[in-house]
Order: C-alpha cells, then sequence, then structure tokens
C-alpha cells in the first residue's frame, strides 16, 4: 500500500518569532485559550466604558460648568464634547493599526490602557468646558486598541475558536453598556445622592463627576496589569515565507476556504492578497459604509436618548434622572449582553448575518417613531415602556453591527487585519465624531421649536434618526453591499 502522500506545504517556526512560538503552542493545545481570552475581554471591557459611561450625566456636567447660558442650549454644548473622543480617535485609529502591524499588538494595547488611567481621571476632575474637551479628545487620540484587540483576538487562539475571540470583543463592549451607565448614573453627583457618605466640602463633592472617572480609571488599572501576561501574535521575521515553501504566509484569517483553494491561488500569483489594495476591495469596503452610517445613526441615538430622557416634559422630554437613565441603559445593556451570547449566535447559524441585519434595520424605524409619544405616559408604565424600547433599538442596534464586522473580517487576510481594522475605526470614528454634535444641535434646536406645527421638537429629532436608518438600510441592498465570497461568516 502507498504510503500517504506529504503535505504540499510545510509550515516554518522561528524560534525568535513570538507569532511562531504562539502558533507552535496552539498547534500543540487544541483546547479554548480561557486566559488569554479573560485579558482580551477585560482590555476592551476598560476601553469602552469611558465611552458609555458619561451620557447618564452629561446634561447635568455641562450645567454644572455653566457654558450654556440658557437651559435649551445644553444639549448643543453637551453635543462637542460626546464628540471629542471620537475627533481623537479618528485622527489615529490607522496609525495605531499600522504601528500594531508593524511592531506588535502588545505595545498598542497597553498604551490605549494607560490613556484611559490617565486622561479619563483628568476628565473627572475637570474645571471648565475646555478642560473636558481637550482630556477627551486626547483620550480618543491616543486610546488606539479597538483594531488592533479585533486582529488580536483572532489570532490569539486556532482558526476554530476565531468566532469565539471576535465575539468577546463584542460582548465585553455590551457589557459595558451594563456597567457603564450604572457607574455614571449611580456614581455622578454623590454629594447630592448620598450626603451621608459624601460631603460637599470633600473631593467628591467639589468634583461631582470624578468618583465614576475614577472608577473606571481603577479598572483600567487592573487591565494594564494584566497585559503582562498577554502573548504577542505578530509574526515578526520579515524572510519571503511563500518562496521558502512555508504554509503560514499563504493561511487566510477567516476566509473559509480550504488549503487547497489556498494553495491554488498562491500559485497563480503570489502575495496577490497581501499587496492587493484595500482601498479597492469592495466587500471591505461597503461593510465599512455600512458600519459608519450604522455608527453615526447609533451614536446620535444614545447621546439624543440621555439628553432626551433627562430633560423637562415641557420641552418633550421624560424629566429623569441620572440615576434612571443610568439604570435604563444598565437593563438594556443586560439584555443586549444576553441576546448577543445566548440567541445571536443560534440565530446567525440558521439564517447567517444578513437577514437578521435588514429585518433590524427595518423594525428600528417604526420603534423610533414611537418614542415622541412615551412623554404621554408617567409612573411605571413609562418606566416600562422606555425600558422595553431600550432593550429592542440596543438589540437591533448590536444585530446590524456584528453583521458589519463579520463582513468585515472575512473580506481581509490575515496580513491586511490590523490596517483595515485601522480603516474601519478611522472611517466610524469620523461619523461617530459628527454624530454626537450634530444630535446635541439637533435636539437644542428641538427644544426651542417644540411648539412647531409640522413635527415639533422631540418629533422631528427621532423623524431624522429614522431617516439615517433609512438610508442604512437602502445602502444593505444590491448591487451596493457585496458580501464576501466565503462559505464562513464566522
Amino acid at each position: 500500500m502507498a504510503a500517504p502522500s506529504e503535505p504540499l506545504l510545510k509550515k516554518v517556526y522561528h524560534e525568535s518569532c513570538p507569532g511562531c512560538k504562539l502558533d507552535q503552542k496552539n498547534e500543540i493545545q487544541t483546547g479554548i485559550p480561557y486566559k488569554e481570552f479573560f485579558y482580551i475581554w477585560v482590555v476592551t471591557l476598560c476601553s469602552a466604558l469611558p465611552i458609555q459611561s458619561l451620557f447618564p450625566y452629561l446634561y447635568f456636567m455641562i450645567r454644572d460648568l455653566h457654558v450654556a447660558k440658557q437651559e435649551e442650549d445644553i444639549g448643543f454644548f453637551a453635543g462637542f464634547v460626546g464628540a471629542a473622543y471620537m475627533c481623537g480617535r479618528t485622527l489615529t485609529a490607522v496609525l495605531w493599526g499600522a504601528v500594531a502591524d508593524r511592531y506588535g499588538r502588545k505595545p498598542v494595547i497597553v498604551i490605549s490602557i494607560l490613556s484611559v488611567i490617565i486622561f479619563n481621571t483628568l476628565f473627572g476632575l475637570s474645571t471648565s468646558y475646555w478642560m473636558a474637551i481637550v482630556t477627551r479628545a486626547l483620550l480618543g487620540l491616543l486610546c488606539g486598541l479597538l483594531g488592533p484587540i479585533k486582529a488580536y483576538a483572532s489570532e490569539v487562539c486556532r482558526k476554530e475558536h476565531q468566532a469565539l475571540g471576535l465575539s468577546l470583543v463584542t460582548s465585553s463592549r455590551a457589557i459595558a453598556l451594563v456597567i457603564g451607565p450604572a457607574i455614571g448614573g449611580f456614581l455622578s453627583q454623590p454629594a447630592e445622592k448620598y450626603p451621608s457618605i459624601f460631603s460637599q466640602e470633600s473631593l467628591f463633592g467639589r468634583f461631582p463627576y470624578f468618583l465614576p472617572c475614577l472608577c473606571i480609571s481603577l479598572i483600567a488599572v487592573g487591565a494594564f496589569i494584566a497585559c503582562f501576561w498577554l502573548p504577542e501574535t505578530l509574526h515578526m521575521h520579515h524572510d519571503k515565507d511563500v518562496e521558502d515553501g512555508s504554509f503560514e504566509a499563504l493561511e487566510a484569517s477567516v476566509g473559509g476556504r480550504s488549503d487547497s483553494e489556498v494553495i491554488s491561488e498562491s500559485t497563480k500569483g503570489r502575495g496577490l492578497a497581501s499587496s492587493k489594495s484595500l482601498l479597492k476591495n469592495w466587500p471591505l469596503m461597503s461593510a465599512i459604509t455600512l458600519y459608519c452610517v450604522f455608527s453615526l445613526h447609533d451614536t446620535a441615538y444614545a447621546e439624543i436618548f440621555s439628553l432626551w430622557a433627562v430633560s423637562d416634559k415641557k420641552y418633550g422630554g421624560l424629566s429623569f434622572s441620572s440615576q434612571d437613565v443610568g439604570l435604563v441603559l444598565s437593563i438594556s445593556g443586560f439584555g443586549l449582553l444576553v441576546y448577543q451570547l445566548l440567541l445571536y449566535p443560534l440565530l446567525v447559524d440558521r439564517v447567517g448575518p444578513i437577514i437578521p441585519f435588514r429585518a433590524a434595520a427595518v423594525l428600528a424605524i417604526p420603534l423610533l417613531a414611537c418614542y415622541p409619544f412615551m412623554t404621554n405616559l408617567s409612573g411605571i408604565t413609562l418606566k416600562i415602556i422606555v425600558n422595553i424600547a431600550s432593550f429592542l433599538k440596543n438589540g437591533f442596534s448590536a444585530t446590524i453591527i456584528i453583521a458589519c464586522n463579520i463582513l468585515q473580517n472575512t473580506a481581509v487576510t490575515q496580513e491586511q487585519r490590523g490596517v483595515a481594522n485601522g480603516i474601519s475605526v478611522t472611517a466610524m470614528s469620523i461619523f461617530k465624531a459628527i454624530a454626537p454634535a450634530g444630535g446635541g444641535i439637533l435636539f437644542s434646536w428641538s427644544q426651542k421649536h417644540e411648539n412647531s406645527s409640522f413635527l415639533p421638537g422631540d418629533q422631528m429629532v427621532f423623524f431624522i434618526l429614522n431617516v439615517t436608518a433609512l438610508v442604512g438600510l437602502i445602502l444593505t441592498c444590491k448591487p451596493f453591499l457585496t458580501v464576501p465570497s466565503t462559505k464562513s461568516t464566522s
């Protein structure tokens, strides 16, 4: 009987390369790398908490900084504080992705966590409007974690565990939706809420928004310590692996293709995938465009919802306190976490990511149209309806954003992942920077036109949000959206 044929390509490991060392470890240990996944979860959580935690108290912070001359202008100024973080991230996201591809994922992760510790703390100590904007902008500028951590999550494990690794990034950010608003809502203004514990003359009385920022910074300190146990995943050798017959340079990160297909492609044109311009990769570009449009929509909604909920009913709001808003966001965030971990994977296994994506975009439109009429409710009925609506809206948003991430990851190969995620984060950050500023301006305008005959104030705000959602829905249709040609959606 003939001996089995030898593999066409043999995988070559380099002793000094951290990526090769990790590959060797994963080849031997076939199980889920729980320790590394836990570290990913922690560092992603602490980078997402500063984004979510300020919304419950932002309205009151701007009021206390005395920058708005009248109550109707608070939303205008709050929008720019919300936009500052994304403006900073826009300027450096591609740079951080390139640094991660050149020098490793771990250095970028460490720098990002340090920026959270420093600038999130300083934001809580803000004594002026401009100090708040500058510290938020610097935080966004130096926290380049989102792109590299996605690359890291898919590289630190075997291929069969990549979907789990990427889902941990998403679920950790979902947990930030639970913890962040709760920290911001319940720990801001502690001298007013808990006078028996904090006095007005204490540090937390003089800086009423420092306590939630301090708590988040302490979590970041724990994440910074955890970074020391993170193994590097980047392959740091510059020889021509394909010419040497190595298999590693030919592996696709999440392609779902067979080895024979990869080998066939490599023999037709070595290095073709890695040299192809990402900007000409239409499946990637169409997925990034959708990601940007719905990120704009979701960020504007997050800004407007918090401002609308705490504003007075005479302006079309709900007259909620910061605790009420924090509780609503935390409850919906917890429900979202359960949905992402238990329900969404089953849904995608059955029908794929595109059908739920489009269904969520459609259902979000009538849901948002109902929001202005909630002002006619009161008491427990109002709180139940608002919680249900918030959970559904966040669930629809998560369905859309996860699908966009899946499409982006299946559109590129391993060596392109850092820069591709950097491009995605940069483009998304531009839209997320526009969203809070635009949402704040729109909200401020709406409060001054509450008695308009056509689409009065609050109705106009949610109408504009629905127009954005409709544009995104249209962009999910052919010929605009091009789904990557892969059998796997993980």
